[in-house]
């Protein structure tokens, strides 16, 4: 059997987690995967229709199309499945115009009613594809990682020498200016201590040493362990309620304990005081920062607990197999993420 992934971009990052991750659990079910980039032109989509139409089940990841090349996708595939991890019913936090948009509900809902299968990074996302889809079609699948390729952080630098890590793409980056007050705080309390940036472009933060190291696959694990404390900002805002952590859980994965202010999934991922701390205000932020530094049993405690709860609750090989069962249509038993 096949399935056609319909992706924004060969190695996009959501592909990657959320589907050519659970690649040998759909292999052991008797599918092959390929992908394709979404099309943008008329001839594009004649080629992709006619793969749709041989394929058995054709994935679209994320993208809304219009009302014509949906009805045509929807037409030509045996089962088509919608996956999602963001609020793609919203314009994104980096927009300058308000955050609903009437046009992107409309397609979603459209959407969400003419697919087979739903697949959702979190709650919130599965309930507002339940506002328009039948609950039996809607399966909330996390963006998950895979522990074993994480390496332990050691937490042997203590005080200024301390390494805080942000792993993300170019369009996350903005997040950075809106922790910056709280960094600086943290920088100005312990002189010397470096922010390391996995990405391939790095902020201009006054007041906080920021040292890029530009992303590949083959490195990041490796960028986020050799650092001491994982750090993530959401704006506050609509779009914010859709992201699923990815970043939060490489940094958990790796043994880190994570500064995070208390919006969206990170209410959900980080236990405050367990696993992480939950700081709001720049001078929260500093507080935070300044306790894990120099508190070396806290950070290795809480660090080994994020390990543990990612292990427990967001590891590749607890939801692979209920991905590869959905894809096939089956109604797997739902998996606790929280």
């Amino acid at each position: 059997m096949r399935l056609l992934a319909l992706i924004e971009q060969p190695g996009h990052v959501c592909y990657r987690y959320r589907v050519q991750a659970y690649e040998k659990w759909l292999a052991a079910r008797g599918w092959t995967l390929e992908a394709q980039p979404i099309p943008h032109s008329p001839g594009g989509w004649r080629r992709v229709l006619r793969q749709a139409a041989q394929a058995d089940g054709v994935l679209l990841q994320r993208k809304l199309l219009s009302p014509w090349w949906l009805w045509m996708l929807r037409k030509a595939s045996r089962r088509l499945i919608y996956d999602f991890d963001d609020a793609m019913f919203h314009r994104d936090s980096n927009s300058s115009k308000a955050a609903e948009s009437l046009s992107r509900l409309r397609r979603f809902r459209a959407t969400v009613r003419v697919a087979d299968a739903i697949t959702a990074g979190n709650h919130f996302l599965a309930a507002q594809a339940a506002a328009f889809a039948p609950c039996n079609r809607i399966a909330m699948v996390p963006t998950t990682v895979d522990p074993r390729l994480y390496p332990q952080a050691e937490h042997l630098r203590t005080g200024a020498e301390t390494r805080l890590v942000w792993i993300g793409s170019r369009s996350t980056l903005p997040s950075l200016d809106d922790a910056h007050g709280g960094l600086a705080a943290a920088a100005a309390r312990l002189s010397g201590i470096e922010l390391h940036v996995v990405c391939d472009a790095a902020p201009k933060l006054a007041g906080v040493k920021v040292m890029l190291r530009p992303w590949s696959k083959a490195t990041e694990a490796a960028d986020v362990a050799a650092a001491d404390i994982g750090v993530s900002w959401l704006p506050d805002h609509p779009w914010s309620r859709g992201k699923c952590g990815l970043k939060v859980l490489q940094y958990m994965a790796a043994g880190l304990p994570v500064v995070a202010n208390p919006a969206g999934v990170h209410s959900e991922l980080i236990q405050h005081g367990r696993t992480g701390l939950l700081a709001a205000t720049p001078s929260e932020w500093a507080e935070a920062i300044v306790e894990l530094s120099t508190n070396l049993s806290l950070r290795r405690e809480l660090g080994a607990a994020a390990r543990q709860f990612v292990e427990r609750h967001y590891g590749i090989g607890l939801w692979g197999p209920r991905f590869a069962a959905i894809v096939g249509g089956e109604q797997p038993q739902s998996a606790s993420a929280a």
